[in-house]
């Protein structure tokens, strides 16, 4: 097969991609009605061209394999106006000969079905951190645990800011955890491969100056250069409430976002302890009335 044969061949893969995602869509799902008459699945040609802001002479041109390669800001709209995953977004700029640019920075957006997990957690406490160590989300319990997240501003989320900025109260660790070192040399790690991964996002470099100038500690573990971690399998966390609560630790990684769940579970002799928090939830019991 020549050159100009397996561009053809590209091509009629592309159509064929689209006809496929376009059939896959009914119209409710992007909010038009359903109408009559309709002689095949999902949207028609027209109804896509005009959710991706192109004509419609275009856009059908794109499934008969007629029409030329389509901008990356076309294949932008044409993503949103499918519903494509990002697979399949990824194959579609591949098809078009338009291969997809990669994220300037860590992403924020934590998918539905990961807000789902953490509230089908009641017994663990669960949030769902950033590459750059932001909480993104996280359940009732952990709330409860560590702190409210929602009272916080974004900036005051970033636990790696905390950790080595501070100010905490008594200059005891945040949260009271056990292993405030490992956990700091574990975040300079995975700062240091996220800033190699994300070389031009400002929010990236903004954190990493800001910690190197403002932490002593943190100079030197990034000067150390070190990028290999270890896996915390069991905490402490000292609750202004119930007191010390042991827990297990278990990280899922979630490659697609560059995200993490951080999943507590009560370890033997804190259940009692966890059950209580999840009662009394963010009420501080020791604040005067």
């Amino acid at each position: 097969m020549n050159r100009q044969e397996r561009e053809r061949a590209r091509e009629r893969d592309l159509a064929d991609f689209l006809r496929s995602r376009r059939e896959r869509i009914a119209p409710a799902d992007v909010g038009l009605p359903a109408g009559a008459r309709r002689r095949t699945p999902g949207l028609r040609r027209e109804e896509v061209a005009q959710l991706a802001y192109i004509s419609t002479e275009y856009y059908t041109r794109l499934e008969q394999a007629r029409a030329p390669h389509p901008s990356r800001e076309v294949l932008a709209h044409l993503s949103r106006a499918l519903r494509l995953t990002d697979p399949e977004r990824d194959h579609l700029h591949h098809l078009a000969g338009v291969p997809p640019t990669l994220p300037q920075g860590p992403s924020r957006e934590v998918r539905p079905s990961i807000i789902q997990l953490l509230d089908r957690l009641p017994e663990a406490a669960a949030i769902v951190m950033s590459a750059t160590y932001e909480v993104i989300a996280w359940n009732n319990l952990a709330a409860a645990l560590m702190e409210d997240f929602s009272l916080l501003h974004r900036r005051d989320r970033n636990l790696a800011r905390r950790t080595f900025l501070g100010p905490h109260e008594d200059d005891s660790p945040l949260y009271g955890v056990s292993d405030t070192d490992e956990f700091a040399r574990t975040m300079a790690q995975h700062l240091r491969a996220t800033a190699a991964r994300y070389p031009d996002d400002p929010e990236v470099q903004t954190l990493t100056t800001e910690l190197r100038s403002g932490s002593a500690e943190f100079a030197d573990l990034w000067e150390a250069h070190e990028v290999a971690t270890r896996p915390t399998l069991c905490k402490t966390f000292q609750h202004p409430t119930v007191g010390f609560v042991a827990v297990h630790c278990d990280v899922l990684d979630i490659t697609d976002r560059d995200q993490r769940v951080f999943i507590y579970t009560a370890a033997p002799g804190s259940e009692e302890a966890m059950r209580l928090l999840s009662v009394i939830g963010t009420q501080r019991m020791d604040v005067p009335g």
